[in-house]
């Protein structure tokens, strides 16, 4: 697991527009740079139209050892899964992480 830091996102100076309408946050944007997962934001920006009245998602990316990966959609952490999709190679450098869509917009959990 490789640290990129990113407690040191505590809010949002900017946000960033997918091409979908998705927003996302200063954190956002720095882990999709670093770790080269805009296709993290994809799955997330692609999947809004079905949940429109959801206000709040908790979305998880985890990466096995064979370098799949399994993203997750929750409505809360106490929720069933609502978007499971299958990663089949990734080069992600964390096992995990999970992150917030909030009013259609994007954030890392520091940034909330």
């Amino acid at each position: 697991m490789t640290d990129l830091n990113l407690d040191q996102f505590t809010g949002t100076s900017q946000y960033y527009k997918h091409f979908t309408g998705l927003l996302y946050t200063d954190g956002i944007k720095f882990l999709a740079d670093k770790a080269k997962c805009y296709w993290f934001i994809d799955i997330v920006a692609s999947n809004q139209y079905k949940f429109k009245n959801t206000h709040f998602q908790i979305w998880k990316l985890k990466v096995d050892e064979n370098s799949e990966g399994l993203v997750t959609m929750k409505e809360d952490t106490d929720k069933p899964i609502l978007v499971s999709q299958h990663i089949p190679y990734t080069d992600f450098p964390l096992d995990e992480i999970e992150v917030y869509c909030i009013d259609n917009v994007m954030l890392l959990k520091s940034e909330y």
